[in-house]
């Protein structure tokens, strides 16, 4: 069965534009408008702190305290988010010996204390994959 002309060419541009549309919605997925800011850090890893580590930063802070610690500048901390990058300058401490002693070891991932909050951050990257916030107050 032949088609005529007009009808090759009016499925073909139909093709088209389904293509065109479909490399459209994927360009726009992969954007990083589409994830939330140019600026953020793609994290490809789900590594987060556990029930359990969670629980004993807690409980260390609340028996031992962390003596005079100010809170950051909320334009400051609200950069501290997962998938960003932690500041550059900005002051953070390690956690106490302690209590880093009785959390599990995380190789290429770090602990720190930055103003009231505790942060896991890849040691290579400097992304902050989890935040814990108002831990030290």
């Amino acid at each position: 069965m032949r088609f005529p002309v007009s009808t090759f060419w009016i499925v073909t541009a139909a093709a088209a534009m389904i293509l065109g549309t479909v490399e459209q919605l994927q360009a726009q997925r992969r954007s990083p408008e589409r994830r939330g800011g140019g600026d953020a850090v793609q994290v490809t890893a789900e590594i987060f702190f556990s029930r359990g580590e969670r629980e004993q930063i807690r409980a260390y802070y609340t028996d031992h305290g962390a003596g005079s610690v100010e809170a950051l500048p909320p334009g400051i901390r609200k950069n501290l988010a997962r998938g960003k990058p932690i500041p550059p300058g900005l002051a953070r401490r390690v956690l106490p010996g302690t209590l880093e002693g009785r959390l599990p070891v995380r190789d290429g991932y770090q602990r720190v204390q930055v103003g009231w909050d505790v942060l896991l951050v890849e040691v290579a990257t400097g992304v902050i994959h989890d935040v814990l916030m108002d831990v030290i107050r």
